[in-house]
């Protein structure tokens, strides 16, 4: 079944590339402080707050409908691991559940993976008061990551690997049909450049696929979020944040060194994110590289013109800025 799931009453893009609005970020820039002293201010701030909601929720419910990530039925497994993006998540995903025109349920499941210190009290008495069925799952891959990774080396690989497949086993054990993860924009951004500087293909992260047992459907509905947005929601909303102790020393890593490069680019040339987050939808493969998505070696001329067909001599144009210029209304 195809899954239509703005909300009801809210209108939204017929396809991927009619929803530029979400993949560029909300709008407005929304410092998710406190309320201010005075009346006024604490008028302007829930109003930046609501503001902010609606963005959030326009732009995951957007996502879902692009990639029909869930269905009417669907029991949806959102994996919490404490941080700001899933509580965000799940925050937008309890919204949707109560006033999407599908009916579908949300079970949370968080992995304690026995790191030190790990308050392990602070999840389910958070859950337990959203009213939202959990399960945390207790499994010490800590221990597992600092025995098998040398000091000073890069643990995410492992531990990510050891996550997946306990999450795989839980998926299958409470009988979830989608499981959902927190992976936003910069995210998915993040992870092309990272293949492209570090292991030579083009490749991202997907909003929606099968997992490689072939047993799961893993779903990403925040990839038109913009990661400013989740920081500024998390500040209104007041989650009670868990940081991690396993990655949180390695400010090195090579994700760290293409997120401060991407953020250093949105600072010096504005607009430049939105447009590469928009260049993973408008893929040309006849002007790549790869035999296997087009057909170089049996490409002939037929002497029937193309419209379609690629002018090879003339130069690309683009905007003065850099951004390559769009046609009315796509922004």
């Amino acid at each position: 079944m195809q899954s239509t799931f703005p909300l009801r009453g809210q209108r939204t893009g017929s396809g991927r590339h009619d929803s530029q609005d979400h993949r560029n970020g909300y709008p407005a820039q929304v410092s998710g402080k406190a309320a201010a002293p005075t009346a006024r201010q604490a008028s302007k701030a829930a109003f930046e707050a609501n503001k902010l909601a609606k963005w959030l929720r326009r732009g995951v419910g957007q996502a879902i409908a692009d990639y029909n990530m869930i269905e009417d039925g669907d029991k949806v497994m959102v994996c919490l691991s404490g941080g700001k993006d899933s509580f965000g998540l799940l925050d937008v995903l309890l919204y949707l559940r109560e006033h999407a025109p599908i009916r579908f349920d949300i079970v949370v499941v968080n992995l304690d993976q026995k790191q030190p210190g790990f308050p392990a009290d602070v999840l389910p008495a958070y859950l337990a008061g959203l009213g939202v069925p959990f399960r945390i799952e207790e499994q010490d891959t800590y221990s597992i990551v600092k025995r098998l990774v040398p000091e000073g080396k890069t643990t995410c690989s492992l531990c990510s690997r050891l996550r997946r497949g306990v999450l795989y086993r839980v998926a299958a054990e409470l009988g979830a049909t989608k499981i959902a993860l927190g992976h936003h924009r910069d995210d998915i951004l993040e992870t092309l450049f990272l293949n492209m500087f570090f292991g030579g293909k083009m490749k991202a992260m997907s909003p929606k696929l099968v997992t490689d047992d072939g047993r799961h459907v893993v779903i990403r509905p925040m990839a038109y979020v913009r990661e400013h947005d989740l920081e500024a929601w998390a500040k209104v909303r007041q989650f009670p944040i868990i940081p991690c102790n396993l990655c949180g020393s390695q400010p090195n890593l090579q994700r760290a060194q293409v997120k401060r490069m991407l953020r250093d680019w949105e600072k010096r040339f504005p607009g430049r994110i939105e447009t590469l987050f928009r260049s993973m939808a408008n893929v040309v493969p006849s002007h790549l590289l790869d035999a296997q998505l087009h057909d170089f070696r049996n490409l002939r001329a037929t002497g029937v013109p193309d419209p379609q067909g690629d002018i090879a001599f003339d130069v690309e144009e683009f905007s003065n800025d850099g951004v390559v210029s769009l046609p009315p209304g796509v922004l």
